[in-house]
Order: structure tokens, then sequence, then C-alpha cells
């Protein structure tokens, strides 16, 4: 994942972003964390040794797994969520946890959680989008995860006076093989 750049339409080079020989490909949907943040956050979760590091983003659907055929429909679908939903500031602050139920340590989203809310239910509103989720929507910003408990704690610690505030101006659609890491396959810019 990288930062949104303008929302400019992406391409997933096919090595890594193409469908897996069933004809199901995953997808995800997240609002990257834009620079000088982004890297920022995104090596705090590897020097926390979390085998997940990604890079830094706010969740809207997590990995779904869909028909490769429904594609055009889902990016047509998140074409009209963008188009009817205005660009945000969003603001990081600080951290929280998920413990004791996951072993998750994040940057907790401080304004911008309606916004987050709104767009991750406009999203999950199309048939090839719903799924069952294991708990309610809370957009955050994940620094560490099932890494062991003196890692969780450090970094809840020298993140808790952790700001950044800057315009939401767009969502990415990833995509994953399942035999490479997540690629940016195409931004969908906020307000048309």
């Amino acid at each position: 994942m990288e930062s949104v750049a303008g929302g400019v339409a992406r391409s997933v080079d096919q090595g890594d972003g193409a469908p897996a020989s069933d004809g199901t490909i995953q997808i995800g949907i997240a609002v990257d964390i834009p620079e000088p943040w982004g890297s920022m956050l995104t090596r705090r979760r590897v020097e926390a040794g979390d085998p997940q590091a990604v890079p830094a983003h706010v969740t809207l659907l997590g990995p779904t797994e869909i028909p490769v055929v429904t594609l055009p429909a889902v990016e047509r679908h998140l074409d009209a969520v963008a188009a009817a939903h205005l660009p945000f500031t969003l603001h990081l602050r600080g951290t929280g946890t998920f413990r004791p139920v996951t072993q998750v340590v994040f940057v907790a989203v401080a304004a911008g959680i309606s916004e987050c809310e709104l767009l991750a239910a406009a999203i999950r509103a199309a048939p090839e989008l719903h799924r069952e989720t294991r708990f309610p929507y809370h957009p955050h910003v994940t620094v560490a995860q099932d890494v062991v408990p003196e890692a969780l704690d450090k970094v809840y610690e020298d993140l808790a006076d952790f700001s950044a505030m800057f315009e939401v101006e767009a969502f990415t659609l990833f995509s994953h093989s399942g035999q490479a890491r997540w690629q940016p396959r195409r931004d969908f810019r906020l307000g048309g």
C-alpha cells in the first residue's frame, strides 16, 4: 500500500494481484496514511516484530474474497460511494488497544470517526461486499498485532503522544492473490 496521490487510478501488477486459480480474488479497501506519518507508523509496526506489518492505513473493508467476475460491479459501486461522500479531515491521536480480546495496539482516530463509519457502511452495502464480522467497525490504525506483550506495551507507550491531521480525499481498493503482498489496485476520489 502507498499514499493516495490525488485519487489517480492505479493498476496492479498482475503478478501480485492476479486472481487466484479458483476464479476468486481477495480485496480490501482502506484509507492510506500519508507521509510523513505513514512510513513512521509502518516502521514502528515492523520494529514491534509484527509479522503482518503492512503499510499504515485505516481499514474500510477488511480482506474479502469475491469472484473475479464481480470486480467490475464492485468498482462501479465504489465509484458511486466515493462520489456520494465528501473529503474530510482525519485526526489521529494517541493509542488504544483491543486487549484482552485481541492482541492489538492501535493509533486512535480522534476526528473523522463518523465519516469512516459512513464510508465503511456504504461500501459494505453492495451484495458482493457484505460479510459477517466478529466485531463492530472501529476505525483505527493498527501499529502492533499478535506480538509479545512487552512489544505491545512499548508501542502503546511510545505512540501515546502521537498526533497527525490530514485531509482524506480518496480511498483505495487493494487486491491480494494469496501469493504476494497487498497491492493497490485503484483509488476512488471522494466527492466525484
